[in-house]
Protein backbone atom coordinates (compact mmCIF):
# COMPACT_ATOMS: atom_id res chain seq x y z
CA UNK A 1 0.00 0.00 0.00
CA UNK A 2 1.50 3.50 -1.33
CA UNK A 3 1.08 5.93 1.65
CA UNK A 4 -0.08 9.60 0.92
CA UNK A 5 0.72 11.65 3.80
CA UNK A 6 -0.47 15.51 4.03
CA UNK A 7 2.86 18.03 3.50
CA UNK A 8 3.07 21.69 4.09
CA UNK A 9 3.53 22.88 0.39
CA UNK A 10 3.46 26.36 1.10
CA UNK A 11 2.40 29.42 3.03
CA UNK A 12 2.34 33.08 3.36
CA UNK A 13 3.48 33.87 7.09
CA UNK A 14 2.08 37.26 9.22
CA UNK A 15 -0.32 38.13 6.04
CA UNK A 16 -1.99 41.44 7.28
CA UNK A 17 -6.11 41.53 6.58
CA UNK A 18 -6.30 44.41 3.91
CA UNK A 19 -10.15 43.83 3.62
CA UNK A 20 -12.82 41.74 5.11
CA UNK A 21 -16.27 41.69 2.75
CA UNK A 22 -19.14 39.77 4.34
CA UNK A 23 -21.47 40.18 0.58
CA UNK A 24 -18.31 39.40 -1.81
CA UNK A 25 -18.59 36.10 -3.56
CA UNK A 26 -15.63 34.34 -3.03
CA UNK A 27 -13.15 33.68 0.25
CA UNK A 28 -10.02 34.99 0.12
CA UNK A 29 -8.82 37.39 -2.36
CA UNK A 30 -4.65 37.54 -2.87
CA UNK A 31 -2.72 40.03 -4.50
CA UNK A 32 -1.77 37.45 -7.62
CA UNK A 33 1.75 38.57 -6.71
CA UNK A 34 1.92 37.16 -3.81
CA UNK A 35 -0.42 33.71 -5.13
CA UNK A 36 2.85 33.51 -7.61
CA UNK A 37 5.64 34.05 -4.90
CA UNK A 38 4.12 30.96 -2.76
CA UNK A 39 2.52 28.98 -5.71
CA UNK A 40 -0.93 28.44 -4.61
CA UNK A 41 -2.92 28.74 -7.65
CA UNK A 42 -6.82 30.20 -7.61
CA UNK A 43 -9.67 28.59 -6.40
CA UNK A 44 -7.16 25.82 -4.52
CA UNK A 45 -7.86 25.15 -0.83
CA UNK A 46 -6.09 26.99 1.72
CA UNK A 47 -5.91 27.10 5.32
CA UNK A 48 -6.22 30.49 7.33
CA UNK A 49 -5.24 30.43 10.95
CA UNK A 50 -5.75 33.63 12.87
CA UNK A 51 -2.78 34.90 14.96
CA UNK A 52 -4.95 37.44 16.96
CA UNK A 53 -8.01 35.05 17.95
CA UNK A 54 -7.11 32.28 17.26
CA UNK A 55 -9.71 31.23 14.81
CA UNK A 56 -8.16 28.33 11.92
CA UNK A 57 -10.92 27.74 8.87
CA UNK A 58 -10.76 26.44 5.37
CA UNK A 59 -11.67 27.59 1.95
CA UNK A 60 -9.92 28.57 -1.20
CA UNK A 61 -7.87 31.23 -3.25
CA UNK A 62 -8.76 33.85 -5.54
CA UNK A 63 -6.63 36.31 -7.32
CA UNK A 64 -6.60 39.95 -6.06
CA UNK A 65 -5.32 42.47 -7.93
CA UNK A 66 -1.37 42.37 -8.77
CA UNK A 67 0.66 44.61 -6.46
CA UNK A 68 -2.17 45.62 -4.48
CA UNK A 69 -0.87 43.28 -1.21
CA UNK A 70 -3.95 43.02 -0.41
CA UNK A 71 -5.55 39.90 1.77
CA UNK A 72 -9.37 40.31 1.51
CA UNK A 73 -11.42 37.79 3.58
CA UNK A 74 -15.06 37.51 1.93
CA UNK A 75 -18.23 36.40 2.49
CA UNK A 76 -18.22 33.39 5.45
CA UNK A 77 -14.81 33.91 6.45
CA UNK A 78 -15.12 38.06 6.70
CA UNK A 79 -16.18 36.83 10.36
CA UNK A 80 -13.20 34.87 11.34
CA UNK A 81 -11.01 38.03 10.90
CA UNK A 82 -10.56 42.24 11.51
CA UNK A 83 -8.51 43.60 8.81
CA UNK A 84 -5.10 44.68 10.56
CA UNK A 85 -5.29 40.80 12.07
CA UNK A 86 -2.25 38.91 11.64
CA UNK A 87 -2.77 35.55 9.60
CA UNK A 88 -0.81 32.55 7.87
CA UNK A 89 -2.38 31.12 4.85
CA UNK A 90 -1.60 27.81 3.84
CA UNK A 91 -1.68 25.46 1.06
CA UNK A 92 -1.00 21.63 1.76
CA UNK A 93 -0.35 18.42 -0.97
CA UNK A 94 -0.61 14.89 -0.71
CA UNK A 95 2.69 13.02 -1.10
CA UNK A 96 3.86 9.68 -1.42
CA UNK A 97 6.97 8.22 0.96
CA UNK A 98 9.20 8.99 -2.14
CA UNK A 99 8.11 12.49 -2.72
CA UNK A 100 9.00 13.64 0.48
CA UNK A 101 12.23 12.91 0.55
CA UNK A 102 14.25 15.60 0.05
CA UNK A 103 10.81 17.60 -0.30
CA UNK A 104 10.89 21.62 1.20
CA UNK A 105 8.22 23.99 1.00
CA UNK A 106 7.90 27.52 -0.50
CA UNK A 107 7.70 29.66 2.73
CA UNK A 108 6.94 33.67 2.14
CA UNK A 109 7.14 36.15 5.01
CA UNK A 110 5.38 39.56 4.82
CA UNK A 111 5.98 42.60 6.85
CA UNK A 112 2.82 44.54 8.54
CA UNK A 113 2.15 45.87 4.76
CA UNK A 114 2.31 42.37 3.13
CA UNK A 115 5.61 42.98 1.58
CA UNK A 116 8.19 39.90 0.57
CA UNK A 117 10.73 40.32 3.29
CA UNK A 118 11.90 36.92 2.84
CA UNK A 119 11.67 33.70 1.46
CA UNK A 120 12.73 30.00 2.62
CA UNK A 121 12.85 26.32 1.97
CA UNK A 122 13.26 25.70 6.08
CA UNK A 123 11.41 26.73 9.27
CA UNK A 124 14.03 27.02 12.11
CA UNK A 125 14.38 24.02 14.56
CA UNK A 126 12.75 25.16 17.78
CA UNK A 127 14.59 25.26 20.68
CA UNK A 128 13.32 23.92 24.42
Amino acid sequence: MDMQRIMLRGKLHQARVTHAELNYEGSCAIDQDLLDAVNIREYEQIDIYNIENGERFHTYAISGERGSRMISLNGAAARKAAVGDRIIICAYAPMSEQQIEGYKPSLVYLDADNNIVRTSKDIPLQLA
